[in-house]
């Protein structure tokens, strides 16, 4: 795949798009295109099948979200665009920016179908027909092989975060879904890493597609990486523990290649007072959500984690990431540590290698075109060093969307008279039966009493502290 040339001209405007979406990105603040959008967005508009190479935070869900947009029939009342997501949480945030980008658009209608989620509501809304559906390839397949999802009015087709779609096992069911694509219609594949396997389903259901690929949003300085040589994987635990006791950091990623030592990695820094939780491809929903939950709101500070199940994970302001093992392959190590150092700010990687993984260090620095630093790791820490807490605590409230709750109504109880300061009020997430809110440690007592002796929308909802 090779790096297409920028177009001279980045602004939005420059390109033909219906005039409610560049009114809206003109009131979103939106004017100029990142790379992977000023290289996509001509072809997508013209027609154009579309592989492109570009990492989470590059802009890439725009690109191919107004390309959906601009091609929309509003007034035909079917399924035009399926966009298949390797996660949840990464479907809902398309189905978010779709949203918004589209909302000056005359009633579209945005569905998310996504596994881990109750069948029945899905297929009764199905019924009542939509736009554009976002999804998660085995419910989709299985909403196919019931015969309450039709594709046979699909003119767009797009794969996002293909590569880990195929990581997760969803090879067989994306071959499915395609059977039931027809073929005319305009096909867009996004991957942050472009191996075999991805090459060759780009080749059964693409046609004459034009390739892109942008370079690494991030400066070179903008990412500090180290190498720390551990003696062998019993020290690695440690490794990871100094590290984190000597960095502190409020928001850390830490990976390793198995679902086990995520697991075992993150009982044994919760053991040393790290507020720790980990992810894995076994846990259920349920816990899946509350995981993110409290990491995302800032109340737990280390995410313990395999490639797979952190895949499609938009990170705010992550201060580090620290490899248990290096990745197995070079380009998922770049799509690491590119969660750290984001939109100016100073990231910092920290990598795991014993002296029997030299080769793949070779590897890597020359994938990487530069050695990486290496640094011993910190002294042994005083006896009775304790963890730290993160900055934040959050509470959830029995009361979500079906209740009509938004996110001003907790503000509004959190800070009224004989509240808490706005100040103390972090992330406010509001799910289907339930809400999530971040406040910060230091006022978590004082927000849980105020939240459960006052009412919201009128009503008195159950209000707990969730647990680390």
């Amino acid at each position: 795949m090779t790096d297409n040339s920028l177009n001279k001209n980045t602004a939005f405007d420059s390109l033909p798009l219906q005039a409610e979406l560049l009114t809206n990105l003109d009131a979103l603040g939106y004017s100029d295109m990142t790379p992977i959008q000023a290289q996509s967005l001509p072809e997508i508009v013209a027609g154009r099948d579309v592989l492109a190479q570009a990492k989470t935070g590059s802009g890439k869900t725009a690109a191919f979200a107004l390309g959906v947009l601009h091609k929309l029939d509003v007034s035909a009342f079917r399924v035009q665009a399926l966009v298949l997501c390797p996660t949840r949480e990464l479907a809902d945030q398309v189905a978010r920016e779709l949203r918004q980008l589209g909302r000056l658009l005359h009633n579209i209608k945005v569905l998310t179908l996504c596994g881990g989620m109750p069948l029945g509501p899905q297929i009764h809304s199905l019924s009542h027909g939509a736009h554009i559906v976002v999804g998660t390839p085995g419910r989709v397949e299985e909403h196919l092989r019931k015969g309450s999802l039709t594709l046979a009015s699909l003119t767009m087709f797009v794969l996002d975060e293909a590569d880990r779609m195929l990581d997760m096992g969803f090879q067989q069911s994306l071959d499915a879904i395609a059977g039931h694509v027809p073929p005319q219609r305009q096909t867009l594949l996004f991957s942050a890493t472009y191996p075999d396997d991805i090459a060759a389903i780009a080749n059964r259901i693409t046609r004459d597609p034009i390739t892109i690929a942008v370079a690494d949003s991030h400066s070179e300085t903008s990412i500090r990486q180290e190498l720390y040589s551990v003696s062998d994987d019993a020290e690695r635990c440690e490794a990871v523990r100094l590290l984190l006791l000597t960095i502190r950091p409020e928001s850390a990623l830490v990976f390793c290649n198995t679902k086990r030592e995520t697991r075992e990695l993150a009982q044994a820094l919760r053991r040393s007072g790290i507020y720790a939780v980990a992810l894995h491809g076994d846990l259920e929903q349920r816990d899946r959500d509350r995981t993110l939950t409290l990491f995302a709101h800032r109340s737990v500070s280390v995410l313990v984690a395999t490639d797979v199940a952190a895949r499609g994970l938009d990170i705010e302001k992550l201060d580090a990431v620290i490899n248990y093992q290096l990745a197995r392959d070079p380009e998922v190590h770049v799509h690491r540590i590119g969660r750290t150092g984001r939109a100016g700010e100073r990231g910092r990687a920290c990598s795991l290698a014993t002296e029997r993984e030299s080769a793949k260090v070779a590897r890597l620095e020359a994938y990487l075109g530069a050695e990486l630093e290496k640094r011993s790791l910190p002294a042994a820490l005083p006896l009775g060093t304790t963890g730290y807490a993160p900055p934040m605590a959050t509470l959830q409230i029995g009361a979500g969307k079906k209740q009509k709750l938004r996110p001003g109504d907790i503000l509004g109880a959190l800070t009224s008279a004989g509240g808490i300061a706005g100040a103390d009020v972090g992330k406010i997430t509001i799910g289907d039966s339930s809400a999530f809110v971040a406040v910060s440690r230091r006022a978590a007592d004082a927000a849980l009493e105020k939240l459960s002796q006052g009412k919201l929308k009128g009503r008195s909802f159950r209000v707990r502290l969730v647990s680390e």
